[in-house]
């Protein structure tokens, strides 16, 4: 009698794992996981009746034309979902989300021009991702963060144009990569790709079919093969000018720094500035060609060659002046620290912990006011605030000319 019990038990256990839709065809692989095999059916939908513990499923080659959050709500252990050669052209956000176990998802050969990628986050088990021959015209940036198990991409018969910088660079475990036939514009946003693609294990599968379809000087050529001297990353160098403002009331010193710049495409210039008091951001020129200056920006004035001017330097202007030269390729950043010095004697200001401060050993300052952006940290300029009395008394020109380019701005050279 315990024998018949015990094989009513497992019949009982077995029979949900052998519920199967009419249109499909259900068996058990030898590894245990359940199949469903539901693909050339003409469906226009996603089947009803799925056992939850179906672990593959075939859907391939039907009729299917929208994918909602319910339609695969009945199969939340799925490691295979196979939905190629559909007509898909809408995923609902969440439809792939509810599938934490899923390894391998096939979409390929649909019509898809969005896709819910926020979904991915959910996929960690995620290896094989096939969006081939679809509509894509983007990939968000950080579309594939997370996806550590990922092995196989395929984002090839797009209609990409471009890909974020680092798109890739989250997947550690990727070893082929398909993005031919895409119409890449191969402007220098692009050109990240070429050096990861010289410096990757990655396959990229047919490289050479990987094309830019634009500008059209390159035309045709493989976009792992972009010149590389058409993508220069910036460069940038910081000099300095400290100069007596003209006798007025406020009698101040003007502040001014010239920001350098190199690279190609041309880079632009922004600024940071960070006192004591507040941080300001200035992306672009604040004067403008007439030279007034735009409202709100006359305190730092950023003309369009790369210089800052600060009229009237204070002591609340002491800060760090970080100028940026960006660029499609990168951005490089160079800093100055301003300290405003109220003795006669500039040197005596300078930091203790100055490197160069007192050292009878330190170099000399042979590049002038030059700041190296090689150098290592943030250099030091001391403006020295000249008393009121000496531009005043007697002897106050020759002051100006002869000791002032001297002390007003001390650099820390190396």
């Amino acid at each position: 009698m315990r024998p018949l019990l015990g094989v009513l038990a497992l019949v009982a256990l077995l029979s949900p794992s052998l519920a199967c839709p009419t249109p499909c065809s259900c068996s058990t692989k030898k590894n245990g996981r359940l199949l469903a095999e539901c693909a050339y059916r003409e469906l226009r939908d996603v089947p009803r009746g799925l056992s939850p513990n179906v672990t593959i499923l075939t859907l391939s080659a039907n009729r299917l034309g929208h994918l909602s959050r319910s339609s695969l709500a009945e199969v939340p252990e799925l490691q295979s979902l196979w939905l190629g050669y559909n007509h898909i052209s809408a995923v609902e956000p969440g439809t792939f989300a509810a599938l934490p176990h899923l390894k391998n998802l096939d979409l390929s050969h649909n019509r898809l021009a969005e896709f819910p990628w926020q979904d991915l986050r959910n996929l960690s088990a995620l290896q094989i991702l096939k969006l081939s021959n679809n509509r894509l015209g983007s990939v968000p940036r950080g579309a594939f963060d997370g996806l550590a198990e990922l092995r196989s991409l395929w984002l090839n018969d797009n209609e990409l144009t471009t890909l974020a910088r680092g798109t890739f660079e989250a997947l550690p475990a990727l070893a082929q990569l398909q993005l031919f036939h895409n119409p890449f514009n191969c402007s220098c946003k692009l050109f990240w790709l070429k050096e990861w693609a010289d410096s990757t294990s990655v396959v990229i599968s047919r490289a050479g079919s990987t094309q830019c379809a634009a500008p059209a000087r390159l035309r045709g050529r493989a976009v792992t093969d972009i010149p590389s001297a058409l993508c220069v990353a910036p460069s940038a160098q910081l000099t300095y000018l400290s100069s007596l403002a003209n006798a007025g009331p406020r009698d101040g010193l003007t502040l001014t720094l010239h920001c350098s710049v190199a690279g190609s495409p041309p880079p632009e210039i922004h600024w940071q500035i960070q006192t004591s008091g507040r941080r300001v951001d200035i992306h672009g020129p604040t004067v403008a060609r007439d030279g007034s200056a735009k409202p709100g920006r006359q305190r730092f004035l950023a003309f369009k060659n790369g210089t800052m001017a600060i009229p009237n330097f204070g002591k609340e202007d002491e800060g760090t002046y970080t100028c940026l030269a960006v660029n499609d390729v990168g951005t490089r950043d160079v800093s100055v620290n301003v300290a405003l010095a109220g003795s006669e004697n500039p040197a005596e200001e300078l930091p203790r912990d100055d490197p160069q401060a007192g050292h009878p050993g330190g170099h000399s300052c042979a590049k002038g006011d030059e700041l190296d952006p090689s150098g290592m940290g943030e250099k030091l300029v001391i403006v020295y605030h000249v008393p009121r009395e000496a531009r005043s008394g007697a002897g106050a020109r020759e002051f100006r000319l002869g000791i002032l380019p001297l002390a007003l701005g001390l650099l820390l050279c190396w």
